[in-house]
């Protein structure tokens, strides 16, 4: 009897491990896809303002709520893991002109070209001048939608493609691109200038990009000759205090260094003969046992400590970090500025978005954007699972861009009326 008894308890104890068992994955679900998170429109920062009040007008994204996707959208992790494995979704193939600079040292530059499909809002020329991510290039699919939609929307798109990023392109000079070097860049811009005597531009960046944009417009006040305004997505702002949270595996940002190292070593190794061959003219402080520290670097600032900071003769890993970083040249630059970061992005750590609150307390230029999820460089958009192919960053720098654009065009128009009228008194 007692052994019947036993019997019919022991399914209803299954079932209870069963439940349970489901319960606990339920939670780890919940928890990892972050799926309790509210969606609410992006958090801003500026200084209350002729041009901010403008732009909360024109610009409907500001104080929209942004919606991810349902089921995976609010987690960073995943956001950004789609973007750095897939870029985006049925991405276009706009058709663009490939243009090679030639370097004062020697390296060859290179940036594609690609021209507006409709006329611009505003009726203007203008041109974006963008600036990709690490090691990116104009064949990346997220700068492969950005620029077919700025095209679509009356915009001239260069974007510069990373020396030394492109598979298809030897080095010509002992030298790739670094954290916050501007030469390239630059000379895109004035390629630009100098080709579209006309043209105004609108500079963009993106991660990286963004601290290159930045420092570039920073540098001296001739960069910003022509500029419109500037938009930075999702950099970091300071390499040198981001360092010690790289290290660190909160939001798992050790193992995404690890990955972005292991990226950067494969780019260096590829162009191993140009950087390191012994016919090559290498820096001073470049030796060949800084190779060999390449192949067991597992961290980005092994790399740039024993490779990169030595391209340009810096004396420590500091001295390039500080030098290569725009946040000493943020307060120079005095056109609008939009600095856009999520709140979940894994790679930039919430100590490091003290700076651009900062900023925008003290710049009626700039206006600082935090929505909540997005990720690094993932912003999607969709209604439960699939995303839609154009992103939430993809529009509102272009709606950002349009706004500052009509911006000026008011300007101009107030101030040839004022003339007009001072003329007749």
């Amino acid at each position: 009897m007692n052994a019947m008894m036993e019997t019919s308890e022991l399914p209803a104890v299954f079932d209870g491990v069963k439940l349970a068992a489901v319960a606990a994955v339920l939670y780890v679900i919940v928890r990892c896809l972050n799926l309790k998170s509210p969606t609410a429109p992006p958090d801003l920062y500026f200084q209350d303002s002729g041009l901010s009040r403008f732009l909360l007008k024109s610009c409907p994204l500001l104080t929209k709520e942004y919606i991810p996707p349902l089921i995976w959208g609010k987690s960073g992790h995943i956001q950004t893991a789609l973007y750095g494995k897939m870029g985006r979704v049925r991405s276009p193939h706009p058709y663009g002109h490939r243009k090679f600079i030639t370097m004062s040292d020697g390296a060859t530059s290179t940036f594609d070209l690609f021209e507006p499909l409709a006329e611009h809002c505003v009726g203007d020329d203008i041109t974006m001048v963008i600036c990709p991510g690490i090691a990116n290039h104009s064949e990346k699919q997220y700068i492969r939608t950005f620029v077919d939609y700025a095209q679509k929307n009356g915009y001239r798109c260069a974007v510069l493609n990373h020396l030394g990023a492109l598979p298809n392109i030897e080095l010509t000079s002992p030298r790739m691109f670094t954290y916050g070097c501007t030469w390239e860049f630059g000379a895109m811009v004035n390629y630009i200038k100098k080709t579209y005597p006309l043209t105004q531009l609108v500079v963009v960046g993106f991660s990286l990009g963004g601290n290159i944009v930045c420092k570039y417009l920073g540098e001296t006040q001739a960069n910003q000759d022509k500029v419109l305004c500037c938009v930075s997505v999702c950099q970091g702002y300071s390499a040198l205090r981001a360092q010690e949270t790289f290290m660190q595996w909160d939001q798992c940002r050790r193992f995404y260094n690890f990955l972005m190292a292991d990226n950067m070593k494969k780019i260096i190794l590829s162009h191993r003969q140009a950087l390191f061959g012994d016919h090559v003219k290498k820096p001073q402080s470049l030796e060949d046992t800084d190779l060999s520290r390449l192949y067991t670097a597992t961290s980005l600032m092994q790399i740039d400590d024993n490779v990169m900071r030595k391209f340009h003769g810096y004396n420590s890993l500091k001295e390039y970090y500080e030098e290569e970083s725009c946040m000493r040249y943020l307060h120079r630059i005095y056109v609008p500025l939009m600095l856009v970061n999520a709140a979940d992005d894994p790679l930039v750590h919430e100590s490091l978005l003290t700076i651009p609150k900062s900023l925008s307390e003290k710049r009626e230029n700039v206006m600082f954007v935090l929505p909540l999820h997005g990720g690094h460089l993932g912003f999607f958009e969709g209604s439960v699972l699939f995303p839609e192919p154009l992103t939430w960053m993809d529009k509102l720098v272009v709606e950002y861009a349009n706004a500052i654009c009509q911006w000026e065009r008011n300007k101009s128009q107030c101030s040839d009326t004022e003339l007009v009228e001072a003329d007749l008194e």
